[in-house]
């Protein structure tokens, strides 16, 4: 599983207190501690006024840089707002995100020529987040279309379905299952990613949803997300769907990350 780690994003308000006072430490915290707990990247996402976005990103990144060496995910709705940072990250990293709504593909894909970096695909388009399979499969078929002109293969791209919450789709977690199939199905080395937690919006017991809805996901074909890494539950979850469905040999990663204390009770 690739851990996008997203503790580092404005709309949180202990980080976004933490953005107003440029307090560096506390970034720089939450930073070491996602790449301890194993995220593949480090999300930056700004969440501010539009006008400061772009030199809150900068900052961030910043930040982040000095204090691990961890990849970024640099997050922001505005694909001018990532052009305009995307010279200042100092490694290969994810673009989040393009889609089919406006000129995203358009500004984010030629960033990618050329280099390793990956990028997010939200199925999505300016209609909004289709409710049916075939419009999404549509979507990504034609992000991957616009990609491949750049030379970005489908193993750099991870194809976000939208995960809605069960609270006003009692099909959610059914619908995710078969866009991940159909979404492997037509392109094997593309990643398929999401914000699990979307699942259990205004749902009790949020934790015990999210990851049980992680288990079948990875069962589907899920092999990326955007969640906690120190969520212990949501990555023990994870090590044991993998090792439960065969793809641990002889449980080598489950126990390592037991024996690491990455999952398990936390030491006291």
């Amino acid at each position: 599983m690739i851990i996008i780690g997203e503790k580092i994003n404005g709309s949180i308000p202990s980080v976004k207190e933490a953005i107003e006072k440029r307090d560096a430490a506390f970034i720089a915290d939450r930073a070491v501690k996602q790449a301890a707990a194993g995220a593949d990247f480090i999300d930056v996402c700004a969440s501010t006024a539009p006008e400061l976005e772009i030199e809150t990103l900068k900052w961030l990144i910043e930040v982040v840089q000095e204090a691990v060496e961890t990849p970024l995910c640099i997050d922001s709705p505005n694909p001018r707002a990532i052009e305009a940072v995307f010279q200042y990250a100092n490694k290969p990293g994810l673009l989040n995100s393009i889609s089919e709504e406006g000129d995203k593909c358009a500004v984010l894909l030629p960033l990618l020529a050329g280099n390793s970096w990956e990028v997010v695909g939200l199925t999505c388009d300016n209609n909004g987040i289709p409710c049916d399979l075939e419009t999404k499969l549509k979507i990504t078929g034609s992000m991957v279309e616009k990609a491949d002109k750049f030379g970005i293969t489908p193993d750099r791209i991870h194809i976000d379905p939208c995960v809605m919450a069960l609270s006003t789709e009692n099909n959610s977690l059914l619908n995710l299952e078969a866009e991940i199939r159909a979404i492997k199905a037509l392109y094997p080395t593309i990643h398929v990613t999401g914000a699990i937690s979307n699942i259990s919006f205004g749902l009790p017991l949020r934790p015990l949803l999210n990851k049980t809805a992680m288990a079948f996901a990875i069962a589907a074909g899920m092999d990326s997300a955007v969640l906690d890494p120190l969520n212990r539950d949501m990555m023990g979850s994870i090590f044991a769907t993998y090792a439960l469905l065969g793809q641990d040999k002889h449980c080598r990663k489950y126990s390592k990350a037991y024996r690491a204390g990455v999952i398990g009770p936390a030491a006291k």
